[in-house]
């Protein structure tokens, strides 16, 4: 069946999901450089709007947007949307989160193993023609206990892939975990603080939120492992980026790897400059195979939502 209507990307996506939706009769205008101004301006013409993280949907533009029907967000997360005021226009906010737990979790392990293993050090020094292999003594994986702050799909996937390493497992979240998915990985549950105080490596996989602000702040900065170390591929609000670099500085804990900013870019040079962080530039979701699938998951799902929307109105 063919849908009407008029589309607008405003970050740049995948072809297949662009291809899926021209195929299905819509018409697509891919702009992945727009601007938000430039946005208001023009977002008065389409039906629906596609995003990624660059582009930010603020009640502006919402407001703007007159015949708006979807929002939709090429990946995980809602937080560069202003989702209650969609909700008051009437214009459905969805997402593709599921398109990228994969290669979320495949990172979490790179950036473990890239900790545990000084593979950074390693690499700049070698290439800088010094050998200091003697310096470098790592720390194996297996048997050490991993902390997963966050039991959605991306926490569970990473407990999966942890556990086949013959990790052990510890979780939180602030809604009940699965019985049975704990017991298939044997998962420790227990609360905040138990978890940081026990934890060798610890990961976060919570959304941002008034709740998830500087969840991981100085207080439990303080009471982690002397040597653990920080994985934080969620949204950046989560960590008190200076309370980070007072607990990297004293060598509190051995190390941090963050894929995700308070700011992004990052500006905070204090931060940059520290040898036992890992910085990478929010890449949790980019790899091949998660941006196709992703693209493609949010072209079905805009699909079907306006087929259902066109559904309603012929039975009215």
């Amino acid at each position: 069946m063919q849908i009407d209507g008029n589309v607008i990307v405003c970050d740049s996506i995948d072809e297949r999901g662009i291809g899926i939706l021209k195929n299905a009769g819509l018409l697509v205008e891919y702009l992945p450089e727009i601007s938000n101004q430039e946005l208001i301006t023009k977002v008065k013409d389409y039906d629906v709007i596609i995003v990624r993280s660059r582009t930010k949907i603020t009640k502006e533009i919402i407001d703007n947007a007159t015949n708006a029907k979807i929002i939709a967000r090429v990946g995980v997360g809602l937080d560069n949307i202003d989702t209650v005021e969609a909700q008051k226009k009437n214009v459905e906010v969805i997402n593709a989160g599921e398109a990228s737990v994969n290669a979320v979790s495949e990172l979490v392990l790179g950036l473990m193993f890239s900790l545990s293993r000084n593979i950074p050090i390693a690499n700049n020094a070698t290439k800088q023609g010094k050998w200091i292999k003697k310096d470098l003594i790592g720390i194996e994986l297996k048997g050490k206990y991993l902390g997963i702050i966050g039991l959605g799909k991306i926490g569970r996937n990473v407990a999966r892939l942890a556990r086949g390493l013959r990790m052990n497992l510890i979780g939180y979240d602030v809604v009940p975990i699965d019985k049975s998915f704990a017991q298939e990985v044997s998962l420790i549950t227990t609360d905040l603080k138990t978890l940081i105080e026990s934890s060798d490596y610890i990961t976060c996989h919570v959304p941002s939120t008034e709740q998830t602000k500087h969840l991981i702040n100085k207080e439990m900065l303080s009471i982690m492992k002397k040597g653990s170390f920080l994985i934080n591929t969620s949204r950046g609000e989560v960590i008190d980026e200076q309370a980070l670099i007072d607990g990297l500085k004293n060598k509190k804990i051995g190390g941090a790897a963050l894929d995700v900013y308070e700011i992004e870019p990052p500006t905070n040079k204090e931060l940059l400059v520290l040898d036992n962080l890992i910085c990478t530039p929010h890449i949790g979701a980019q790899t091949k195979e998660g941006q196709e699938l992703a693209s493609s998951v949010i072209a079905e799902k805009i699909i079907q939502k306006l087929l259902e929307r066109q559904a309603e109105s012929n039975q009215t």
